[in-house]
């Protein structure tokens, strides 16, 4: 092999590195956590503190945009007997990280 035809090569599989390495770090900005996995997480931490009747998280994202903060989430329920009264609970959570942003207990 020519010195040219090493250095092209070398060239070559330099700049391949490259577009991988950053491919990558895109893709791991825009990747979501999968919809099940943020439930199951809620529902875990709700059965801590007793038995749930249900739950349920919408698969598709929305966007949520607070102040500065822009993002997309799921949303979620949960509902359980509570002094002999069921009870729903919604919650909003992160897309990209599964983390809860919000929950609150749904009046009646």
């Amino acid at each position: 092999m020519s010195k040219k035809m090493t250095e092209y090569l070398g060239i070559g599989l330099g700049i391949g590195v490259v577009v991988g390495v950053a491919a990558s770090i895109w893709y791991r900005k825009k990747a979501t956590v999968d919809a099940n996995l943020v439930l199951e997480k809620v529902k875990k931490s709700f059965l801590e503190e007793g038995p749930i009747e249900g739950a349920w998280i919408q698969y598709h994202q929305e966007p949520l945009q607070k102040f500065a903060l822009k993002t997309k989430v799921y949303l979620g329920g949960i509902t359980r007997l509570e002094d002999d009264e069921m009870i729903q609970y919604e919650f909003v959570a992160d897309a990209y990280t599964g983390s809860v942003l919000d929950i609150y207990r749904l009046e009646n």
